[in-house]
């Protein structure tokens, strides 16, 4: 069994001196009333959502539930009909993921975006390759390939994600691999907050407890994470707090080390509110 790291105290920033009231700060990330449609299917409906950086929050719910639409609203791939996304304390727009990114949220999607043909370092530094120092770099616009593999060997050695070649081409990677390294890339830029969609489907019992090793560390850093999930052993090892969709509603949210697995599924199913 998995050891699990202890949460922060959510929206918590430590007192200057001693003896003074520690101050509470605002959520990273708020969503108010957020709502979708798509024609005549009504995706979502004033959904709210609060994650606090340093914690990890388990988005949870059925097929159809609309987790997958709010990640694409919070990531800025489809606007929201109606709501209020707010960053650190104040509204902000996200119409697009160039919007998302500035702010600093990342996003790996469930398919990863990986390019098959390219190698590990080339994945990690895909759309901000490093170009060389000098007239070679700022002219001829010549990749520093020598540069981008030193900074990928560094970065994947501080997540502890044994990959021996960053030269090699993603394609022959494992699955448990591939998805270290669209986790790595996302972190590489770094983030805020990492939204994180479905990242152990598929994957092995010893590949799914690196990823949640990596999960982890995120939250170590600081950095407020966002787990889409249908594996609830994943949702009990590594998060804090659990908000559950239902028919695109908010239908609970749940402290997650007291709760017990069949409060969330009960929630999940609607057979709490049906009760």
């Amino acid at each position: 069994m998995r050891s699990r790291s202890p949460p922060r105290p959510c929206g918590v920033t430590p007192s200057s001196g001693e003896g003074e009231v520690p101050v509470t700060a605002p959520p990273l990330l708020a969503l108010r009333g957020i709502s979708k449609r798509f024609g005549a299917v009504q995706a979502l409906m004033d959904v709210e959502l609060e994650i606090h950086s340093g914690e990890v929050v388990a988005l949870l719910g059925d097929n159809g539930a609309g987790k997958s639409t709010l990640i694409k609203v919070i990531s800025g791939v489809v606007p929201a009909d109606k709501g209020v996304i707010e960053w650190e304390g104040r509204s902000v727009q996200v119409r697009s993921p160039r919007d998302a990114q500035r702010l600093g949220i990342a996003t790996v999607h469930q398919n990863l975006a990986l390019c098959d043909n390219l190698d590990v370092a080339e994945n990690l530094f895909l759309g901000r390759e490093r170009r060389r120092a000098g007239p070679l770099g700022s002219i001829c616009r010549l990749v520093d390939s020598g540069g981008m593999r030193r900074e990928a060997r560094r970065q994947l050695d501080e997540l502890g994600i044994r990959i021996p070649d960053v030269r090699v081409p993603v394609a022959v990677l494992s699955a448990g691999q591939r998805q270290s390294v669209a986790i790595s890339r996302a972190h590489l830029g770094e983030p805020k907050a990492v939204l994180l969609d479905e990242p152990t489907a598929a994957l092995g019992v010893q590949q799914t407890s690196h990823v949640l090793d990596l999960v982890d560390q995120l939250r170590e850093r600081g950095i407020g994470v966002l787990l889409i999930s249908h594996n609830m052993g994943d949702v009990k090892a590594v998060a804090d707090r659990a908000a559950v969709l239902r028919l695109g509603r908010n239908n609970g949210f749940f402290d997650v080390p007291t709760t017990s697995h069949d409060q969330i599924i009960s929630s999940i199913t609607g057979a709490a509110s049906s009760a």
